[in-house]
């Protein structure tokens, strides 16, 4: 299984791919996650990558892209993968299809996490409320003024791969602002349909 998740920060991407982990025994590819384990091991890819970090600038299509091919052509992708909070742009959604259409292998489900934005900021609120509660450490993009121009960011970038892949036929949409397990419980049957 091959998939996707979309929706804007805050919307409980995150979490559902952690649940989909356990479920389906795949692994949840986070570019950052990649990003640092290239770095560290030195690949040709992360090797640019750092250079281009320590010079304090944003890593391009280009490396991100050759980031993602990397990881997904490691043995405990071969079953499938999410990917989560990749392709942020049409320009990556378009490698994407390239890289998978290299393998003989396609997409099976994008899907969209559906949210309220007024909602969101009511969360990350509450999230940085509880965290400071509890004692532990504020997130930095749990700051409301933060938190909103990430949202400003999603719909100028990101939201327009909604419409791309809803006209390849891929894209589902799960009410986001249900409960977690409501949520889970949607995307599973989601899967179901789609795996028919």
């Amino acid at each position: 299984m091959r998939l996707i998740l979309l929706g804007p920060p805050g919307a409980g991407k995150g979490t559902q791919a952690q649940r989909l982990v356990e479920k389906l025994g795949i692994p949840q590819l986070s570019t950052g996650d990649m990003l640092r384990a290239a770095v560290q091991a030195g690949t040709e890819v992360g090797k640019r990558a750092k250079a281009v970090m320590d010079a304090g600038e944003l890593v391009s299509d280009a490396i991100v892209n050759a980031i993602v091919a990397e990881r997904i052509d490691q043995p405990d992708c071969a079953r499938g993968f999410i990917l989560d909070g990749y392709p942020r742009t049409l320009v990556q959604a378009d490698a994407v299809e390239a890289m998978l259409a290299e393998r003989g292998i396609a997409l099976d489900s994008v899907i969209e996490l559906v949210v309220d934005d007024k909602a969101l900021v009511g969360r990350i609120v509450k999230r940085a409320e509880d965290a400071q509660a509890a004692g532990q450490p504020v997130r930095k993009d749990d700051n409301p003024a933060v938190f909103e121009e990430r949202l400003r960011e999603y719909y100028k970038k990101t939201a327009p791969l909604t419409g791309y892949y809803y006209a390849k036929g891929k894209l589902k949409t799960v009410d986001g602002m249900a409960s977690i397990d409501a949520v889970t419980a949607e995307i599973e049957k989601v899967l179901l349909e789609t795996a028919r």
